[in-house]
C-alpha cells in the first residue's frame, strides 16, 4: 500500500512538472508566424540578447565594413511577397502535442541532431514548398510547451510525411549552450535562424526588438567568433568578416526619416547589432515574412548605408 502511493506521489510530481513547464509559455500563440507578446526566446544573458552599444570598436572595423561595401544600403530580405511566395524565412509555433516525423539527412547528417522533428503539415518552406525551389529551403519550427527549436536546411517533404533535409538542428531555447566548436547548424555559422530574425510580432505589436539580426555578407574568411561555431570559406584575408561578426548601428547616425518600422528596426541595430550568419548577399537582413508587413515602409531601412555601422571589437575569434 505505501509502496503504490509513492509510485502515485512520484506520478503526479512529474505530470505536475510537465504542466507547468508547458503553460510556462502558454502566452505564445501556436501557428504559422505566430505571435510570442514580448516573449524572449534564450536567456536575457544570451549573446543574442546581449547590448553591444558601448562595447569597444574592432580595430580593424573600417577594413571590414570597406569589404562587405561601405556605399551599399542595407536590405530587408523579407516582407510580404516575393515572386508569389512569402517573402522571407517563415516559421511555425506547435505545442507538445504535435506529432514527429522521421527526418532523413542527405549532406551532414553527421552535425545534425537525429530526427524525428515535430514539423506538423502546415510548415512552410523558404522559398516555397515546390520542387523546383532550388534556394535554401529553411523549415523552422517552435515547440512552444517544451520550449525547443527545430530547423532543417534544404527540406523537402515525402508523400509518407517524413522529410529529407541536408541539415538539422535542434536547440534548448531555455539554455545557452553552444553547438558543438566546428559544427554547422541550418546556417553557415552554425547558429540557430529563428532567433535573429525580425518578426511582425516584436515590431508591430511590441513596437521593440531585443536581440541581435542576423544577415548574410557575400565573402567570409575562415574563421568564426562564439557564439558562432563553424565557417564557410576558403579564405584567410583579415578583412574578411568571421562568422559571428558582429556589428553595431553608430549611435550618431539620424534614422528619423525612416518609416516607424524601420526605426524600430533601426533602433536594435544601435543596440543589439548584426551577426554575421550566412554567405549570401551583402547588407541582407533576415526576418519572417507576414502579409500585414507595409514592403513601402519596410523599405525605408535602405537609407541606412555600411558607412554607417562599425564592428564590435571581437573576443574569441577562432581561426583555421
Amino acid at each position: 500500500m505505501v509502496r503504490r502511493a509513492s509510485a502515485c506521489a512520484g506520478a503526479c510530481a512529474i505530470f505536475l512538472a510537465a504542466a507547468l513547464a508547458a503553460g510556462e509559455h502558454a502566452k505564445v500563440d501556436l501557428g504559422v508566424g505566430a505571435s510570442f507578446h514580448g516573449e524572449r526566446v534564450f536567456p536575457d544573458d544570451n549573446p543574442w540578447n546581449t547590448p553591444i552599444d558601448d562595447r569597444p570598436v574592432d580595430p580593424n572595423s573600417a577594413a571590414l565594413i570597406a569589404s562587405i561595401g561601405a556605399d551599399r544600403s542595407l536590405h530587408n530580405d523579407f516582407g510580404t511577397v516575393w515572386n508569389g511566395v512569402p517573402n522571407g524565412i517563415p516559421y511555425v509555433v506547435v505545442d507538445g502535442h504535435q506529432a514527429k516525423v522521421p527526418i532523413k539527412f542527405t549532406a551532414y547528417g553527421d552535425e545534425s541532431e537525429p530526427g524525428p522533428y515535430p514539423v506538423p503539415p502546415n510548415a512552410l518552406v523558404e522559398g516555397g514548398v515546390d520542387r523546383k525551389n532550388d534556394g535554401d529551403r529553411h523549415v523552422l519550427v517552435v515547440d512552444r510547451d517544451n520550449w525547443e527549436l527545430y530547423e532543417l536546411f534544404r527540406a523537402f517533404p515525402q508523400p509518407d510525411g517524413s522529410w529529407h533535409a541536408e541539415s538539422g538542428a535542434i536547440f534548448d531555447l531555455g539554455s545557452n549552450a553552444l553547438r558543438p566548436a566546428g559544427w554547422t547548424s541550418c546556417d553557415a555559422a552554425g547558429l540557430p535562424i529563428f532567433p535573429g530574425l525580425v518578426r511582425y510580432d516584436e515590431v508591430m505589436e511590441q513596437g521593440e526588438i531585443r536581440h541581435a539580426i542576423r544577415f548574410t555578407v557575400q565573402r567570409s574568411r575562415r574563421a568564426y567568433v562564439p557564439p558562432a561555431r563553424h565557417w564557410a570559406s576558403r579564405s584567410q584575408d583579415p578583412n574578411l568578416p568571421p562568422m559571428g561578426m558582429r556589428l553595431r548601428l553608430k549611435k550618431n547616425v539620424d534614422i528619423s526619416r525612416l518609416a516607424p518600422p524601420a526605426r524600430v528596426i533601426a533602433l536594435a541595430l544601435k543596440r543589439y547589432g548584426l551577426i554575421v550568419a550566412d554567405n549570401g548577399s551583402n547588407w541582407y537582413l533576415n526576418g519572417a515574412p507576414d502579409p500585414r508587413w507595409n514592403d513601402d515602409d519596410l523599405g525605408t531601412i535602405r537609407g541606412l548605408h555600411g558607412r554607417d555601422f562599425e564592428v564590435v571589437r571581437m573576443d574569441g575569434l577562432v581561426s583555421d
